[in-house]
């Protein structure tokens, strides 16, 4: 937007797009708690008192490519927005990616995985928060085939995400002395899995592993169940489930599932008070990793047009790297070259009903994946802005 006159000093205005599904299988893993989550950040990082004028907007991509590029071009050639925000559904992503490219606005994507954002499509003027394809697959894939479990097969979402995750799995299960026996494609947003799931079945692998997310991965879940397959002995590996998955499933199907996550509502004591305050704005839900990511996202943002005095995305991203990351819910970390944002991933298992202690109590961890170990190396990536 630029600058305008308030009293006698002169204020920034910012607009700031969320873009995001709102209605279908990925709504309750971003949606109007990523809204929620961006006017939290504006507040608690005292925009106002600080003569930043924030306004937010939003709008359902419907998880459609062309529609997201259409909101985005709109957003940035008509309504005078600055950055946009979340983006779940990989395709989207990689859509929105271009445009903001081409427009010289700024992109900060917490609800996508494919890593291609931070790889061969990256871009100077897009930053990937949350967690990606890579960090899922080093976590998730290598965790179980260190357990033996070394032979797999995927039910994969036929789009760009669903390939870079089966991908991504594929390459870390074959470089630590598993195998993949095969692997089949379901359309997205699916329904019935009953056809995909008997292939798997028959495949003789020990892992099924479920490159989609959100009601993909619930309805597949609940339909191995009725199927009986955990009971038969072969294993599910949600490769990308969010808590409101587990809340949706409930614990008596989800218990025993292992999954890598970024965030976790009752982590620390930071998450913890952050999250009772979002869950009060968001009907009691707590937030997922898609919302913890673009709470976080938008101040970094705010601290990065503080610090520039200006909403021009060369010198606000040029900050943005420059400057460490600090927030309660991810705490210390950095933005890298390839615009990948950098932080611990976890590794979690869902607990058992009677382990639980109350609503939300969901999680064991694992272990902590530093860091340094948890996104690809910056060399590996294929991103043009690496020297």
């Amino acid at each position: 937007m630029g600058l305008a006159m308030a009293g006698s000093a002169y204020a920034i205005d910012v607009k700031i797009g969320v873009l995001n599904d709102r209605s279908g299988t990925y709504a309750d893993l971003s949606g109007e708690g990523s809204v929620i989550a961006a006017q939290m950040a504006v507040e608690d990082f005292g925009a106002a008192d600080r003569g930043i004028n924030v306004e937010i907007i939003s709008a359902d991509h419907q998880n459609k490519p062309d529609v997201a590029s259409t909101i985005a071009r709109q957003w940035y050639d008509e309504e005078g927005v600055d950055a946009i925000f979340d983006v779940p559904t990989s395709s989207a992503a990689l859509a929105v990616n271009e445009i903001t490219r081409e427009k010289n606005k700024i992109f900060i994507d917490s609800g996508a995985a494919s890593s291609d954002l931070t790889g061969a499509q990256c871009s100077p003027n897009t930053v990937h928060w949350t967690y990606d394809t890579w960090a899922l697959a080093n976590g998730t894939g290598a965790a179980m085939v260190e357990t033996g479990a070394d032979k797999w097969f995927f039910l994969t979402a036929d789009y760009a995400f669903g390939h870079a995750l089966e991908a991504d799995t594929s390459a870390v299960v074959e470089e630590t002395g598993g195998e993949v026996l095969g692997s089949v494609r379901h359309p997205f947003p699916g329904q019935d899995f009953s056809s995909y799931l008997l292939q798997a079945q028959s495949s003789g692998a020990e892992v099924i592993g479920l490159a989609n997310a959100g009601g993909d991965t619930v309805n597949a879940i609940k339909q191995a169940a009725e199927f009986g397959i955990t009971q038969s002995g072969q294993s599910l590996a949600a490769l990308l489930m969010f808590i409101t998955d587990v809340h949706a499933l409930g614990l008596d199907a989800a218990q025993g599932l292992v999954l890598t996550e970024s965030f976790y509502w009752d982590l620390n004591e930071g998450t913890r008070q952050w999250s009772e305050r979002f869950a009060e704005r968001n009907g009691g839900d707590m937030p997922t990793m898609v919302h913890a990511g673009v709470y976080a996202g938008v101040l970094h943002y705010l601290k990065a047009i503080e610090e520039t005095g200006t909403i021009d995305a060369g010198p606000v991203m040029e900050a943005m790297k420059a400057m460490p990351t600090s927030d309660p819910l991810f705490g210390e970390g950095e933005i890298r070259a390839d615009g990948r944002k950098v932080h611990d991933m976890y590794l979690f298992r869902v607990k058992s009903p009677d382990a639980s202690e109350g609503a939300w109590d969901y999680y064991d961890l694992v272990y902590t994946i530093p860091a340094e170990n948890a996104f690809r190396p910056i060399e590996e990536g294929g991103c043009e802005l690496v020297e």
